[in-house]
């Protein structure tokens, strides 16, 4: 989005269908908004490319009606072809200088480090912002490097472009998370998670001030 990079990163929702519990995922993702959650990625890791792209059509559909941004992780073809926002890559996805080229100037660019090599790397190949954990344990995501506080804020320290923090953040973390300066965290459970989706949201906003 260099149309406007003035991107609110402050409570970043990461999806993941396994852990609603039965739940509507495009009413719950609307929950989650008029909670407070200021960007949405959308991660289908288990779905076809179809599935996706169709997902992904309702989604765009829903975050264009609250005007936040849609992150699609991983896939630029789906981020493309549904005009998203945004995409998401890791350290083992398409080189993120590589999906800058294609996805030009205008889109935003995430990239997941652990380092602070990965850090500046991805500052160097055109990310907008950097996704850096894993924080606290998480179930979500079971492969995730470890990252501690003390490391996440030198991070925050020596590069200028917008670090959120992952991996494990709940409404018990939350604030030690923010303490270190980052611009945001991203949630999975903490919000997906919960009975009442909203009021996980409002919470998290309301800890993390």
């Amino acid at each position: 989005m260099k149309l406007n990079k003035n991107i609110d990163y402050s409570l970043y929702l990461v999806s993941d269908r396994n852990v609603l519990n039965g739940k509507d995922f495009i009413k719950s993702l609307e929950e989650a908004i008029l909670g407070g959650v200021t960007l949405i990625q959308l991660r289908e890791k288990n779905a076809n490319s179809l599935e996706f792209y169709e997902l992904a059509v309702k989604v765009k559909e829903l975050t264009a009606k609250y005007n936040i941004p849609l992150i699609i992780n991983d896939r630029l073809d789906i981020a493309m072809a549904v005009d998203a926002e945004g995409v998401h890559v890791g350290q083992n996805d398409m080189p993120a200088n590589i999906v800058r080229n294609i996805l030009g100037e205008d889109k935003i660019l995430g990239v997941s480090v652990s380092t602070l090599e990965e850090a500046k790397k991805a500052v160097d190949d055109g990310a907008d912002y950097i996704g850096v954990g894993a924080l606290f344990p998480t179930d979500t995501k079971v492969d995730a490097n470890s990252v501690s506080l003390d490391q996440i804020k030198s991070i925050k320290q020596n590069i200028n472009i917008p670090v959120v923090g992952i991996g494990g953040i709940n409404e018990f973390n939350i604030k030690s998370a923010m303490d270190t300066g980052i611009d945001g965290v991203a949630v999975v459970s903490a919000i997906l998670g919960k009975e009442n989706i909203k009021e996980a949201s409002e919470n998290l906003k309301e800890i993390s001030k």
